[in-house]
């Protein structure tokens, strides 16, 4: 199995801005400004205040992608692999293509 398929299939939960895990990712009515997601094992390894800190950081940005603070990065998964920082970290088999280089199909 695939790392990026590994991660897929974490138990992913949402995080509210009081340091709370509130249910399974997903199901923020708030689409606009989603609450922030971690997986279980990672929301559950910070302490509340640390939740609480990563949530708000998410809901202050008003972005749909914002990096977590650093205590809540997710850096390892739980079975060992690496969990990427991009998809060149996941998918390290294959290159980046720029502009003007030709695909590979």
């Amino acid at each position: 199995m695939g790392d990026l398929k590994k991660w897929l299939d974490q138990d992913w939960v949402r995080i509210g801005t009081d340091g709370s895990i509130l249910g399974p990712c997903g199901t923020s009515k708030d689409t606009k400004n989603p609450d922030r997601c971690l997986p279980r094992s990672k929301a559950e390894s910070l302490s509340k205040s640390e939740r609480a800190a990563t949530a708000k950081k998410k809901k202050k940005s008003k972005k749909k992608v914002v990096s977590n603070t650093k205590a809540a990065k997710v850096t390892q998964m739980s079975k060992g692999g690496v969990v990427a920082k991009g998809c060149g970290a996941v998918m390290s088999n294959r290159r980046k293509l720029t502009k003007g280089s030709v695909s590979r199909a």
